[in-house]
């Protein structure tokens, strides 16, 4: 392809994008849904949080199904501020008593309600709160009433494999991740740093 041909298909490029960009102007927190069986869901987000965190923005997180392992993010994000709430029973296929897992689930829940009513929180991020979703231990209804009434300028983050079709539908912007390879299908043990 000719310079010229290049510069002017980049021309081209440039006015769609800028158009697109002065045509958006609603400015407002949105709801973002990190979900799919790939791996990275809650590394994005975290990835999200942590732009956040850098431009002095307030965050909290809510992580369900988090056991009590070392935890990397809130390692580096709780110094700044950011406050998190675990579960902290772990897989709910490691623990087999849905009494206890719904009584914990509901007890971080009044958490994130109290965050997600926050004006002073920019970001709430609730980790893996899809499974609470899908294995009943959390209404769906509580759910969307809290998304729907937060503070006008906060943003969600969710994240968990199946999200609930509701869920998605109230979403502004909803990512799938998929998986093409996994180095734990190959027998390559989850790594600090890596995995956690």
């Amino acid at each position: 392809m000719s310079e010229e041909r290049h510069q002017k298909r980049q021309q081209r490029l440039k006015e769609q994008v800028d158009a697109r960009v002065a045509a958006a102007q609603d400015e407002r927190g949105i709801v973002i849904v990190f979900t799919g069986n790939g791996k990275g869901k809650t590394t994005a987000a975290f990835g999200t949080a942590a732009r956040a965190v850098g431009h002095g923005q307030k965050v909290g997180v809510i992580q369900f199904i988090k056991g009590e392992w070392p935890n990397g993010e809130r390692n580096l994000l709780e110094p700044h501020g950011v406050e998190f709430q675990v579960m902290a029973t772990g897989f709910t296929w490691d623990t087999q008593n849905r009494e206890t897992d719904t009584a914990a689930c509901q007890a971080v829940w009044e958490h994130a309600r109290r965050m997600l009513a926050d004006p002073g929180l920019n970001m709430v991020l609730l980790d893996e709160i899809t499974y609470m979703v899908a294995y009943d231990y959390l209404p769906l209804e509580d759910v969307l009433e809290a998304l729907k009434n937060r503070p006008a300028h906060q943003t969600v983050i969710v994240t968990g494999r199946g999200c609930h079709r509701d869920i998605l539908e109230l979403a502004d912007t909803v990512s799938e991740l998929r998986p093409v390879k996994h180095a734990f299908d190959a027998g390559i043990k989850a790594q600090i740093g890596i995995d956690y």
